[in-house]
């Protein structure tokens, strides 16, 4: 069952990924064009100058990915080839939503207005010309804008291979990511895991004899994320570019997505030089543009502390899950070093260890399936089964505080001071932080 290719695109990471029409009109588009202004890791690139890739590549590269897991399944499932097709363009439109900055950006979308990428991508699909583009090649846009999220509802398998643990999206930008920052830990063998996958009760299972490539998998993302997505100065970048545009958000409406034509108008360049663009006047647009100069710049605000900290303490547990908990922390570190607090930064993971399934739900057990003379047997197997991808499930508990260049000594022992009173634990009131 093969479908009919039309074009190819070469990449670095796949080698040539061979496209459809259809796929061809909605790479075409500006919804799909604008995706080479955004970068793929925000401002990793401070740290990897290998690191500028945008999200087109990526969704590209996903999309072939996702067609070679269709391949693999379809025997299996009884998929035909509209189906494949289907799943090939929600891949390639699974990130169509992202603002500029990426996940960046999404932290202050979030904050501001309770959304993700993935409902913006949503409204793309279906309020844009792709839903035009989608249906003259008689594709659903409806069918397309929940499958492109993994939210369809008809086949629980076709969510998996957009999002989740044995995704698509994870096995190319593990690769990606990996080859264009230089870092060795997202080099795995995709197509072991690829070719072992398998159909069972509607969702994707993993043949037995596989289940060390899978682990490889999931190892490989979390060392990814120490590595470059929570390397301390990455993220020191970002705090202040996220801070900056929050800042400055009212005043150039970043977040207002009533009008999706505007919002497709955000690319990384078109916002930074908003940001540097700012009047000096208010005292909280000359902060916003500040920071935007110096992430410019790269003058990055300096980590003064960090630290592995443990959930199961009450305190703790509040600062990691809890924005407001994290501000109360910085206004007391600012009054102890007697500072302003929005020289100020507390930084926890967001981001869990091991992925989310595509009901965005922690990813805690896996179906592995095996094959002898009495036919085909599938076992149910918790994560925590398995002995080093079980010790990573959760969260990395590392606990960072960042401070302006100039007040990184009196930011730092007041740090110190505060954490050495028993882990905090003399500060909780009632409510919170005391």
């Amino acid at each position: 069952m093969t479908l009919r290719y039309v074009a190819e695109i070469r990449d670095p990471v796949h080698g040539y990924i061979k496209i459809t029409e259809e796929e061809r009109a909605i790479i075409d588009s500006p919804f799909l064009q604008r995706l080479r202004r955004i970068h793929q890791l925000a401002g990793a690139y401070m740290v990897y100058p290998g690191g500028v890739h945008t999200r087109f590549e990526h969704v590209v590269g996903t999309m072939h990915v996702a067609g070679l897991i269709a391949e693999s399944i379809a025997d299996k499932a009884n998929l035909d080839e509209e189906q494949i097709q289907e799943l090939r363009l929600a891949a390639l439109l699974h990130d169509v939503g992202h603002g500029p900055f990426s996940h960046l950006f999404e932290e202050v979308l979030t904050e501001k207005t309770g959304l993700g990428h993935e409902e913006i991508s949503q409204r793309i699909v279906l309020e844009s010309d792709i839903r035009e583009i989608l249906e003259k090649y008689g594709t659903s846009s409806k069918r397309m804008s929940q499958l492109c999220v993994g939210k369809q509802k008809t086949h629980a398998f076709m969510n998996e291979a957009i999002a989740g643990g044995l995704s698509a999206d994870i096995m190319d930008y593990l690769l990606r990511d990996s080859y264009f920052t230089g870092v060795e830990y997202g080099k795995v063998d995709i197509h072991r895991v690829i070719h072992s996958l398998d159909v069972m009760g509607d969702h994707l299972v993993l043949d037995q004899a596989a289940l060390y490539a899978f682990e490889a998998l999931l190892i490989a993302r979390y060392e990814m994320f120490k590595a470059v997505y929570f390397h301390r100065t990455v993220r020191a970048a970002e705090l202040m570019l996220a801070h900056s545009m929050s800042l400055a958000d009212e005043e150039l409406g970043l977040t207002n997505i009533s009008r999706i034509d505007a919002y497709l108008k955000l690319t990384d360049e078109v916002v930074v030089y908003r940001l540097t663009s700012l009047p000096r006047q208010n005292p909280r647009l000359r902060l916003a543009r500040k920071l935007a100069e110096n992430y410019n710049n790269r003058k990055l605000v300096k980590c003064v502390f960090e630290k592995v900290m443990q959930r199961k303490d009450r305190v703790v547990e509040k600062i990691f899950s809890q924005k407001r908990f994290r501000n109360e922390l910085i206004g007391d570190i600012a009054r102890q070093a007697n500072v302003d607090a929005t020289s100020i930064y507390v930084d926890v993971p967001t981001t869990p260890s091991v992925p989310h399934t595509y009901t965005r739900q922690a990813l805690n057990s896996i179906t592995l399936v095996s094959e002898d003379f009495s036919g085909k047997h599938s076992e149910k197997i918790s994560i925590t089964e398995l002995p080093l991808v079980g010790s990573i499930t959760g969260f990395t508990d590392v606990l960072r505080v960042y401070s302006a260049p100039e007040q990184r000594n009196k930011v730092a022992r007041a740090v110190q001071t505060i954490f050495g009173r028993e882990e905090l634990a003399s500060r909780v009131g009632s409510d919170g932080l005391s």
